[in-house]
């Protein structure tokens, strides 16, 4: 879904990824550690916080991407590193959720089920030679509704943050099935 502003994002990140030539893995590292500052900010009802680094969590997992592409340091276990990474701070992220009261225990399991099924959905199908940049809310996606929700909770009420993470859910779920559905169409 947002695949159309690459070409946009490029722009913008190879000027900082020229000027960064580290290992990228450094970088994907990193991020989920930002991650984990964003689910304190939740478990303690400090909304800016959290989507504030959730916001650098993403910046972070987009430029170690733009820095290994532009200094040729891409390889297979970056981009293992780099979801497995994400995963990690998709959990953490809504376990901060929960704890803060947010949304009720069930939901957030859901809220983590479905956003690790999502890119576990899309890996399962690369491994069997299907291409699967499908959805309605894949992880960047995921992220800004929830940023989103939390700035809507933080001027609003809290009660509507917690539809937003229903939403959201329901969202990803639909994503599954989406993906599930166009893999089918090609393995058929």
């Amino acid at each position: 879904m947002l695949e159309s502003l690459r070409p946009f994002l490029t722009k913008i990140l190879n000027p900082i990824a020229q000027n960064l030539n580290i290992n990228p893995n450094i970088i994907t590292i990193i991020s989920p550690f930002v991650a984990i500052i964003a689910a304190y900010g939740f478990a303690n009802h400090m909304l800016i916080l959290a989507t504030t680094a959730i916001l650098a969590s993403g910046f972070l997992d987009v430029m170690d991407g733009a820095i290994a592409r532009y200094h040729n340091k891409s390889s297979k276990f970056g981009a293992f590193l780099d979801s497995t990474m994400d995963r990690f701070a998709d959990a953490i992220i809504y376990i901060g959720i929960i704890f803060g009261g947010y949304c009720d225990w069930f939901i957030g399991i859901l809220a983590i089920h479905s956003a690790i099924t999502v890119s576990y959905v899309k890996a399962r199908a690369e491994s069997q030679g299907a291409t699967c940049n499908v959805g309605i809310a894949e992880r960047a996606v995921r992220m800004i509704i929830l940023m989103i929700g939390a700035l809507v909770g933080y001027f609003t009420q809290s009660i509507y943050f917690t539809y937003i993470i229903m939403i959201l859910v329901i969202l990803s779920y639909i994503t599954v099935f989406q993906r599930v559905y166009h893999v089918w169409r090609q393995l058929k």
